[in-house]
């Protein structure tokens, strides 16, 4: 109930002066008695993945905290683990406003952010004052005036930087809001990046005596003969992970409605189904060679348990938890 109050004040305001609001706001209560106002105990439900210890499946997904300022405000809230992110290497400020829509009547959101962020080195410095316990990923990508064919550089330099402070490292090659970004999801440019990101992380386990897996982020958009072929090249190259999935660019549930001819990427309860049906091919793909992430439209413990029984072993939030807030996390972890 409460949440529904705070929710329908902030929906009064712009989608992004909200989302700026709140993680200023929780910023604020951190390390300070009103973090009870957040808190939640919940059940501990581990689950291993990737070679980590996970204290529930459910994690936020990246988007939200993009710069690693409230992770110890999420933690509070029963997260089992936290993407912050997509950080890249040096700080730029993303498309032109407005550039984030609520689709209220489908629960939905699409958002043109353009990896709006203050740098890797401005995350490592938050994420050093963190006081998380759970799983802490980041997101990493590249800036938008770094040329496709030099994208690898930018993926390698947040690579060396996050790596002693990240549970795992998550690899975003599917936003859709950096131009030429997801065709680096294909093909020669795919295996070249997962090479280069494979001989890095075994150079830095090396040299920090700590092996911090890699996952990498895809889109819903694919047709099935290319994600065989990002399956085949996962395996290959012995990627720990994948996330499944990103944003999408199909307005087919939401065609009519207000904001649904805005460009960019659409989230939430649309992408749903979409996102499920990649996982299950995915995981049929994959036969268990390396564990899913499943995010997309997950609005309930219904829509949870359907990723999982599709084939992811976690889960991730957001658009969800914009619409439910706090309350979705005690219902999924309590019963999943």
């Amino acid at each position: 109930m409460m949440y529904n109050l705070v929710r329908n004040a902030l929906f009064q305001l712009d989608a992004e002066r909200a989302h700026e609001l709140t993680l200023q706001q929780l910023h604020r209560i951190t390390g300070t008695p009103l973090i009870h106002l957040v808190r939640q105990t919940l059940p501990f439900k581990p689950v291993n993945c990737m070679g980590l210890t996970f204290k529930n499946p459910l994690g936020l997904a990246a988007g939200l905290d993009k710069n690693g300022e409230c992770i110890d405000a999420f933690g509070a809230m029963g997260f089992g683990f936290i993407e912050v992110g997509t950080v890249t290497p040096r700080p730029q400020a993303g498309n032109d406003k407005p550039r984030m829509f609520r689709i209220r009547e489908a629960e939905g959101i699409i958002n043109r952010m353009g990896f709006n962020n203050l740098g890797v080195d401005q995350l490592v410095n938050n994420v050093r004052q963190a006081r998380f316990d759970g799983i802490l990923g980041i997101n990493i990508g590249k800036n938008k005036d770094t040329p496709v064919e030099m994208g690898k550089e930018d993926y390698l330099i947040c690579m060396e930087k996050v790596y002693p402070y990240a549970g795992y490292i998550a690899i975003n090659i599917s936003s859709p809001n950096t131009p030429g970004l997801r065709t680096l999801q294909y093909g020669e440019a795919l295996d070249d990046l997962l090479q280069a990101i494979k001989h890095k992380q075994q150079a830095l386990e090396n040299q920090h005596q700590k092996y911090v897996p890699v996952a990498v982020k895809i889109a819903p958009d694919l047709a099935e003969e290319e994600l065989i072929q990002i399956a085949d090249s996962l395996v290959r190259h012995n990627i720990d992970g994948v996330i499944a999935t990103n944003t999408t660019l199909d307005r087919s549930l939401v065609s009519g409605l207000k904001y649904s001819e805005e460009t960019g990427g659409l989230s939430g309860r649309p992408v749903q189904l979409k996102s499920t049906e990649i996982i299950r091919r995915l995981s049929q793909e994959l036969q268990g060679r390396l564990p899913i992430i499943g995010v997309g439209g997950i609005d309930s413990l219904v829509a949870a348990k359907e990723k999982m029984a599709a084939g992811a072993s976690l889960v991730q939030i957001y658009s969800g938890f914009i619409y439910k807030g706090p309350p979705l996390i005690k219902e999924i972890v309590s019963h999943i």
